[in-house]
């Protein structure tokens, strides 16, 4: 088995399923006992002040919009660039956290980097391998602008990039390849 940990996998054109149709899923642990990512390009129509607001009963200092993280169902998640209160390392200098303590930290002191997610994406032990076997998936190493950069259009620039890479080295891969 070969970790994912700290890639994107990103959706086949192939895969169908609702859940992750088009999805990119930052892989933050993967190993023998099963794999968890975030979909990271699900943005929600509530922000994290109104999901504060509304849940905890409270304000909040964190701009920005909440996540879907997938189908599993999940209190509130962040990856984020503060060490001290990072629980795992996905990649160098970015966090998982879901410990309630820290979170509250973070949500008074957001760090420059940070994007919350309710609900996660969850795979048993060889459930995800066997996904690979079906071409259900491709992947590409995460990076922290890319993480926590734009997520319009990701998933068509990652599964390009990906495609053509193959090819052409990807700096030469223009944004928006139709362009070109």
């Amino acid at each position: 088995m070969k970790s994912t940990k700290g890639k994107f996998l990103i959706a086949s054109p192939k895969l169908t399923d609702p859940n992750f149709a088009q999805a990119i899923v930052l892989m933050v642990q993967h190993d023998e006992k099963g794999a968890l990512g975030v979909v990271i390009n699900r943005p929600l129509e509530v922000t994290v002040q109104q999901a504060c607001e509304q849940v905890l009963g409270t304000g909040c200092e964190v701009g920005g919009v909440l996540h879907h993280g997938g189908p599993c169902e999940a209190l509130l998640m962040v990856i984020h660039t503060d060490e001290d209160n990072g629980e795992a390392e996905v990649i160098p200098g970015v966090y998982f956290t879901t410990a309630k303590e820290s979170l509250e930290l973070l949500l008074d002191n957001p760090a420059d980097d940070m994007r919350f997610f309710v609900g996660y994406s969850g795979w048993g032990p060889g459930q995800l391998e066997a996904e690979f076997e079906t071409g259900s998936w491709t992947t590409t190493p995460a990076t922290a602008e890319r993480i926590f950069g734009p997520v319009e259009n990701l998933w068509t620039r990652l599964n390009t990039e990906v495609n053509l890479s193959k090819w052409v080295h990807p700096t030469r891969i223009p944004e928006d390849p139709s362009v070109n």
